[in-house]
């Protein structure tokens, strides 16, 4: 075993980990910036396999792009950011599901390789990676970008409530609170 392997196991190990930090705390917030600790070691595990260029974009995109419109999005909606018993679910449905779809991969990629050696083909180039997403993946790129934006607006919306709402529908009938009241009860 190399230190390539050694490296990419303990990459692996930590990504495992925090993804199952992620789904297992009580905090919002913390699970965002576990699921940071997470994609931040696939991307190392991605310079592991020596493939730069993908792990430069797993850091620019996901941690720095997704997780971050994830964590406005909390703050804009008002979500709970300490600990929140709503959140507190048994543990074993997850499990389950989990390690059931583990397993079924697993016996997937046994039966269809039956333990052979698979020949990787030559590592790609930045410039021929550039040129399948720019050419044959520029629609989904572009349709991803704005589904995020979509996204970000709807946060946006459902965290500011007058938006959108009729300036007589906002009122309520009476004097509004707060507003000084004359003494013949006039507002």
């Amino acid at each position: 075993m190399t230190g390539a392997d050694v490296l990419l196991l303990a990459l692996g190990a930590v990504a495992v980990g925090a993804g199952v930090l992620v789904v297992a705390t009580k905090h919002l917030v913390r699970a965002g910036l576990y699921l940071v600790l997470c994609l931040g070691a696939l991307a190392g595990d991605y310079l592991v396999l020596t493939a730069e260029l993908v792990a430069w974009v797993q850091v620019l995109i996901y941690v720095g792009a997704v997780v971050v419109l994830l964590l406005f999005a909390v703050m804009l909606t008002r979500a709970p950011i300490g600990a929140s018993d709503d959140l507190d679910r048994p543990g074993w449905p997850a499990a389950l599901i989990g390690g059931g779809s583990g397993l079924g991969l697993a016996v997937l990629l046994v039966d269809a390789y039956r333990w052979s050696r698979v020949e990787l083909p030559a590592a790609g180039t930045a410039e021929r990676l550039g040129e399948q997403v720019f050419r044959a993946w520029v629609l989904p790129f572009e349709v991803l970008s704005v589904l995020l934006l979509a996204a970000l607006v709807g946060a946006i919306v459902l965290s500011r409530p007058e938006i959108g709402r009729r300036p007589d529908a906002a009122t309520p009938a009476g004097p509004v609170a707060g507003a000084a009241v004359d003494e013949g009860g006039r507002g």
